[in-house]
């Protein structure tokens, strides 16, 4: 039951976290890669938000692995940070790590205290 769970958060998670990444990229003339910090911040900020709340460990698997597994992306986040750095975008390649890791570790804060807050 709990791979179902998880595979039904995931078959929700990834196809937003495509559209997404493609509506926000879309709106930007850049090559900074501002769809996959958004999906990887906003996930972060859901994951902390739900591991501060009581939540069932079949709600954790379908919303916590399945959906912000599938809703974020580290190799994406490679990937785009290697493709900056190759493509000559090398103060990109270094904001991109930078701001990913402060703001995914601030959003999952954010979410902490939010849930607590609210529990």
């Amino acid at each position: 039951m709990t791979l179902l769970l998880v595979a039904l958060g995931a078959a929700i998670g990834a196809p937003l976290r495509y559209l997404t990444d493609r509506a926000i990229q879309s709106r930007h003339d850049s090559a900074f890669p501002w769809g996959t910090m958004t999906v990887n911040v906003a996930g972060s900020f859901a994951l902390g938000l739900l591991t501060a709340l009581p939540a069932s460990p079949a709600l954790a698997a379908l919303l916590g692995t399945g959906f912000c597994g599938a809703l974020t992306t580290y190799s994406t986040f490679s990937y785009e940070t290697l493709r900056l750095t190759q493509d000559g975008h090398r103060f990109y390649a270094a904001a991109n790590i930078a701001a990913s890791i402060v703001a995914g570790l601030g959003a999952a804060a954010l979410g902490i205290i939010l849930g607590e807050a609210l529990s």
